[in-house]
């Protein structure tokens, strides 16, 4: 049997180097003091990962590419029927893919013009009132657990389908 590679390398290097910088960015957080700077640095980074992916959404290789990748509700219902075939992620898995670049997204907007009523300003803060920073700080805190969720059903699919042994990715 012939292994495909549905996600080209760009693609790959865009999943693996966010989840080093989301783990970075957590640990900075919790730690917090001097590691603060870290975080906002981090966030910057996770913020232009975001960027290329988007437009490598646009532009990238078939599988890549947002139109491509979004499931339209025939899909979908196929999908949770047990009828659905064909290439990269299953309708389900395209939606939670979706999902997670949206929190991330929304993740770092809010991080651009957060604040921790301290020492730290995110790079666009002080294009906000203090009253608009503080509401996106709170934000940018409250969404951490959307992240958490997130990120804990995606690894737990990742885990499960491992342990089942069914293919994630259909070819």
């Amino acid at each position: 049997m012939r292994k495909v590679r549905v996600w080209d390398l760009p693609t790959r290097v865009f999943h693996w180097l966010l989840a080093v910088l989301v783990v970075a960015a957590y640990v900075t957080a919790q730690i917090g003091g001097s590691l603060i700077e870290w975080h906002g640095r981090v966030g910057i980074a996770i913020t232009g990962l975001l960027a290329f992916r988007l437009i490598w959404g646009v532009i990238g290789s078939t599988y890549a590419r947002f139109a491509d990748f979004v499931p339209g509700p025939a899909h979908l219902w196929a999908h949770l029927r047990g009828h659905w075939s064909g290439l990269g992620h299953n309708p389900l898995g395209a939606l939670s893919v979706l999902a997670l670049l949206g929190v991330m997204i929304y993740q770092a907007v809010t991080g651009l013009f957060s604040n921790d009523e301290i020492a730290f300003s995110g790079p666009l803060r002080a294009l906000v009132s203090s009253d608009t920073s503080d509401w996106l700080s709170g934000l940018h805190r409250q969404n951490y657990w959307a992240i958490i969720v997130l990120v804990g059903l995606h690894v737990s699919a990742v885990l499960f389908y491992a342990v089942v042994k069914l293919s994630l990715i259909h070819i």
